[in-house]
């Protein structure tokens, strides 16, 4: 995955136990290594509806996401599967596979709303997978997006309702898809033929009635139509008409599936593929895979201390992680670049300065390419402060360098001189004018030796 991409069995993201959302490490650790964009699909919708089917498709594979055949919900949490993109080059297909809505097993159904809002969160593509038809009871189904302005945050600053409930949110979500799943109605509206398109937007429309419980019952279209401007829809024919065979989808060969079910599949995939954009956050930062895991991260950690999802701070933890990575990787490029051009001793200290001006220049360049949001310049600054002590050691390193050097040089040079000394060899009438000489010499020779050093 050096590249960024790999094929992988899908992996639990988010683990929801009694009631508890915790990160899995090795699902992180999978997202480390992706160094690509992100496409992000999520997928939710009530539990038992073939969500995991249709997500199994978009990775073009039979198996992969685990199928249920029981009124038991299958997949608890949000399951991850990342597939190289099948036509965007240099990207990774995320596809997160949420746990279903509404399972009666569960005791919370906060819950519910906090993998919705998860959802929401983490996708660039985001799919409401339902059955059979668009109508008030699948609305009223949909009420999570009613709470989505409770439950996550744009910014860390106490904002007024009015704002909160805004475009601002429109600027962070993701499109909206709704799968409408074993559909078996004739698309025509007043005895005209419509497109799927047409037939979620006339389901959007709001009723105009001053009751409060018809203004109740507007509330999920209104959400949607606010929060989610593109929007499209599929309808789906039953992929089988056997029983037995649709219990059993993973193992049924494509050529055995309804043919509308087919047709209907591939334009759906085809769209996600074409359409589906890669995830973003605010001014247009991507994000990659290691991103995304920061996100997750943060976001599971907000909702477990009690307070709610904030984009702001989110983006906050993101620049903090990646700085600080960047300042270690910029400043360890300084100290390799400078030990491999040094020739310690240096002949002159301006040699040392000339060589730390380049190896800072790099550093701040290394920098610059994976800082991310340092808009303030703090941890630019730190790495100048980093940078400046190791040229500090590495002046050290020079001058201790020198006088070893030296020091070596001195001695090979003085050991005949001493020798004589020693043996006498001056203590003769007129030896103290040939010592002078030999000093004299030892000391032309001395000086006569390059890249003695600053010392």
């Amino acid at each position: 995955m050096a590249s960024g991409s790999t094929i992988m069995d899908p992996i639990c993201l988010v683990r929801n136990q009694n009631n508890q959302l915790t990160v899995n490490p090795r699902a992180l650790k999978i997202l480390e290594q992706i160094s690509q964009p992100v496409v992000v699909v999520a997928i939710t919708g009530l539990y038992r509806t073939g969500k995991s089917y249709l997500m199994n498709r978009l990775a073009g594979q039979n198996h992969g996401f685990h199928l249920g055949s029981t009124v038991q919900s299958e997949t608890k949490g949000i399951w991850m599967w990342c597939v190289p993109h099948p036509s965007k080059e240099n990207h990774t297909l995320v596809l997160l596979d949420t746990e279903g809505l509404g399972d009666m097993e569960k005791g919370d159904s906060k819950n519910d709303s906090w993998i919705f809002a998860l959802a929401v969160l983490l996708s660039s593509t985001f799919i409401y997978n339902s059955m059979s038809t668009i109508n008030h009871q699948a609305l009223e189904q949909l009420h999570y997006v009613t709470e989505l302005t409770e439950l996550i945050r744009i910014k860390s600053s106490p904002i007024s309702d009015d704002v909160k409930d805004s475009v601002e949110f429109v600027r962070f979500f993701p499109d909206f898809v709704w799968a409408v799943r074993d559909f078996m109605l004739e698309l025509e509206l007043n005895g005209n033929p419509i497109t799927e398109d047409e037939y979620l937007e006339n389901a959007l429309k709001l009723i105009p009635d001053a009751n409060p419980q018809i203004q109740n019952s507007n509330l999920p279209r209104e959400c949607i139509r606010k929060f989610f401007p593109k929007r499209k829809c599929f309808v789906f024919d039953r992929p089988a008409s056997n029983r037995r065979q649709l219990l059993h989808l993973e193992e049924i060969p494509e050529n055995q599936l309804d043919g509308n079910f087919q047709k209907q599949s591939k334009v759906f995939c085809s769209y996600i593929y074409t359409h589906a954009k890669a995830k973003s956050l605010k001014e247009g930062i991507t994000v990659t895979g290691t991103r995304l895991g920061t996100l997750v991260e943060a976001y599971v950690y907000a909702i477990n201390s009690g307070s709610v999802p904030c984009l702001e701070n989110a983006v906050s933890i993101l620049a903090q992680r990646e700085n600080s990575a960047a300042v270690e990787k910029a400043a360890d490029h300084y100290s390799e670049q400078m030990t491999k051009r040094l020739n310690l001793p240096t002949d002159t200290l301006q040699e040392l300065l000339e060589a730390h001006a380049a190896c800072e220049k790099e550093a701040i360049a290394v920098f610059m390419e994976h800082s991310f949001k340092d808009e303030k310049k703090d941890f630019q600054k730190k790495l100048l402060v980093m940078i400046k002590k190791k040229k500090e050691t590495f002046m050290l390193q020079d001058e201790e360098a020198s006088v070893k050097y030296c020091q070596a040089e001195l001695k090979k040079l003085s050991d005949p001189l001493m020798k004589s000394i020693s043996k006498g060899t001056f203590s003769v009438p007129g030896g103290h004018c040939r010592y002078l000489e030999a000093r004299s010499r030892f000391e032309e020779n001395y000086k006569l030796i390059p890249r003695k050093g600053v010392k």
